[in-house]
């Protein structure tokens, strides 16, 4: 008889929110708002630039290329984040190429956390930081960002929810290896400002800990907001690794292209991790991203540029999104980045009776409630906490605005909700 096969760091990571309500929105939903990619096509330049690399000329770009970045990508890429940062980049040792910012984020902690480490994560958090430290054999530390209530009047903001100083420095200890930072936050929309910033970088300095610098969302901030790099701040270059992800940038997820950006310090144990496991990332899918980044840098600041005109349209969806779901009596959380927006559903209770003493938290209920009779597909914002903290913050639901077809139908559906909660 076979001995039972062990498999310690992965008790209690196994369970995925998204299998079941990717499920729950194929079998009962017309509109899914819940995961977050686009329903509209990439840019005609970059559409293009990916026909010309796998049916032009150059029947290399079918194989392998350079395993910890296609040299056309790694120099551009140096390029541009050496001008954001304001320092010469070398691309063959401060930048190395993912398979998406998934395996970047993979790298960091398998390189970087090891037993007795603990890793400082901000609640709410993109869920996969939390399995994927423990799969490290480290020990995640939550720190909240607690809400504050807005102004009489006014609908709140992601700026409304901060993280307390005090609380933040209590998390550090000498067990403390890393922070995780998400900024623009996904699922809040938060954009850290440059004070928020500053604290989190002197409490790394102090503590001599890493960050590792979830960046994806990087030019998706509205109202004239700013994205502050951690790294271009005093003493945080060569103890910050960037995260980037091509999908985010030119709504392309589907491509699997991310990268690091950082100190050869660091990234040399990335590309250890990386060339033993993934090794190599698609090559023509690389030449496209390259060539989208050259037009980019060519056009940088300018009006026709994606950069500028991507963030410019999603903030009118934003906006759009905000007023049906305003209309129907939820409270929208205006975020400042992403093209994801939390709404407050407490108003709802009366329809939605919650059910003391349940081990499932509210949040939840209500999106599969929604979803099997409005049609609308959410996620829950309890599933961006720590299984010790859902209930703390279960009366939101997280919706995704980078839609066309997908957002109208769900201001149809959101309508007729409406008219059904006015009527006598």
């Amino acid at each position: 008889m076979s001995r039972p096969v062990q498999a310690r760091r992965l008790e209690g990571v196994d369970k995925n929110i998204w299998v079941e309500f990717v499920k729950l929105a194929t079998t009962y939903s017309t509109v899914n708002l819940g995961q977050g990619f686009p329903d509209f096509p990439p840019p005609e330049f970059l559409k293009e630039a990916f026909s010309r690399a796998v049916s032009g000329e150059k029947h290399m770009l079918h194989q392998y290329t350079r395993a910890f970045g296609h040299p056309p990508l790694v120099k551009i890429l140096a390029q541009l984040f050496g001008k954001l940062l304001g320092r010469d980049l070398d691309p063959m040792t401060n930048v190395m190429v993912t398979v998406g910012a998934y395996q970047a984020l993979f790298c960091c902690f398998q390189a970087f956390i090891d037993e007795g480490d603990e890793v400082i994560i901000i609640e709410p958090f993109f869920d996969c930081y939390e399995p994927m430290v423990k799969m490290a054999g480290g020990t995640p530390v939550y720190i909240p960002l607690r809400p504050k209530a807005p102004k009489e009047g006014k609908l709140m903001s992601s700026a409304d929810w901060q993280l307390d100083p005090a609380e933040l420095a209590s998390k550090f200890s000498e067990q403390t290896k890393a922070i995780v930072l998400n900024s623009p936050n996904n699922p809040l929309g938060k954009v850290f400002s440059r004070g928020e910033l500053e604290l989190i970088a002197d409490l790394c300095v102090k503590h001599d800990a890493l960050c590792i610098s979830d960046e994806v969302y990087e030019w998706l901030v509205y109202d004239g907001k700013e994205h502050i790099r951690i790294a271009s701040l005093p003493g945080m270059w060569d103890r910050t690794v960037i995260i980037g992800s091509a999908g985010k940038t030119f709504s392309v997820t589907g491509w699997k292209v991310g990268w690091t950006v950082g100190s050869n310090r660091l990234l040399q144990h990335l590309r250890t991790v990386h060339q033993n496991s993934v090794y190599h990332c698609a090559t023509a899918a690389q030449d496209a991203v390259a060539q989208g980044f050259q037009r980019e840098l060519e056009h940088y600041g300018k009006p026709d540029s994606y950069f500028v005109q991507l963030p410019r349209e999603l903030q009118q969806k934003r906006d759009q999104l905000v007023q049906s779901l305003v209309a129907v009596g939820m409270k929208p959380i205006i975020p400042e980045g992403t093209y994801f927006l939390v709404a407050d559903i407490s108003e709802f209770k009366s329809e939605v009776p919650d059910v003391p003493n349940s081990n499932e938290p509210y949040d939840s209920r209500f999106a599969k409630w929604m979803v099997k009779n409005k049609g609308v597909a959410a996620i829950p914002l309890s599933a961006f906490y720590c299984e010790a903290h859902k209930d703390n913050y279960n009366s939101f639901i997280r919706f995704c605005f980078a839609k066309d077809a997908t957002l109208k139908a769900a201001d149809d559906i959101l309508q007729k909700w409406k008219l059904e909660k006015t009527a006598p």
